[in-house]
């Protein structure tokens, strides 16, 4: 991820103010700063970690909370068994407990209502988190600017904030979400069991009032290159697509 604004962004103390399981391997963790903190949707965090003996982990997180939500930062973390940082949050992180963190972060991968759309998301697991930013900021902003999110996931149980998105879906509100997931059927009946692929997208677009003006695509380095293709094969300029990409 982009840290291009680490010199403005010193570290400061966070405390854990909250914690929810969303999925078997995803937790959110709310985060009070010790001073001020604004973001932008589609921004991130470093977190850093110090043992005792001094040595120390780093990784980044996105913010999964709208700027104007208040009460904290949400940081939606996925466990990863051989991680340096995550199994610490998982399983021994606490409600009260102190740790540091820098941000925020990135400027590019950001989005606001008056950035205007119609804008198409593109989420793989875990890589929904920036998404789901901006799409709480779009709620809590009463914008009626249309909005599509394709979101993959492998199984039902691994959607993130998947109750949620329904809810907001439900509105029928200018919002649209559209599910796939890779290792079983489909639970609704307007939502798929493959990859996303060409003919996925062009039904997604679709579904916009007029082709989308920007696109945001967020998850592995694998997913996020075949996703942007598949947008850019169904006629979504490249100039518009902008990419996060997690791991390696």
């Amino acid at each position: 991820m982009s840290a291009e604004l680490e010199p403005q962004s010193p570290w400061q103390t966070a405390t854990i103010i909250r914690i929810e399981k969303r999925t078997p391997r995803v937790t959110s963790f709310w985060f009070r700063p010790s001073r001020p903190f604004t973001h932008l949707a589609g921004q991130h965090v470093d977190v850093r970690l110090t043992a005792p003996d001094g040595y120390q982990a780093r990784r980044s997180y996105s913010i999964a909370s709208a700027p104007e939500a208040g009460a904290g930062i949400e940081l939606a973390i996925e466990r990863l068994d051989d991680g340096e940082v995550s199994p610490f949050f998982h399983d021994v992180a606490e409600v009260g407990d102190e740790i540091e963190l820098r941000g925020p972060l990135g400027g590019h991968f950001v989005w606001q209502v008056s950035d205007g759309g119609p804008v198409l998301l593109v989420g793989g697991g875990s890589g929904v988190v920036p998404l789901m930013a901006m799409v709480r900021h779009r709620t809590l902003r009463n914008s009626a600017v249309p909005v599509v999110l394709m979101l993959s996931a492998r199984v039902w149980d691994e959607v993130i904030f998947r109750d949620e998105l329904i809810a907001l879906d439900d509105r029928l509100d200018g919002f649209d979400l559209v599910l796939t997931l890779t290792r079983e059927p489909a639970k609704r009946p307007a939502d798929h069991s493959r990859r996303i692929d060409v003919a996925m997208v062009i039904e997604a677009i679709e579904r916009l009032p007029k082709p989308p003006a920007l696109a945001y695509v967020c998850g592995s380095n694998a997913f996020v290159s075949a996703a942007a293709q598949a947008l850019i094969d169904a006629g979504v300029p490249a100039g518009i697509i902008r990419t996060e990409r997690y791991g390696v």
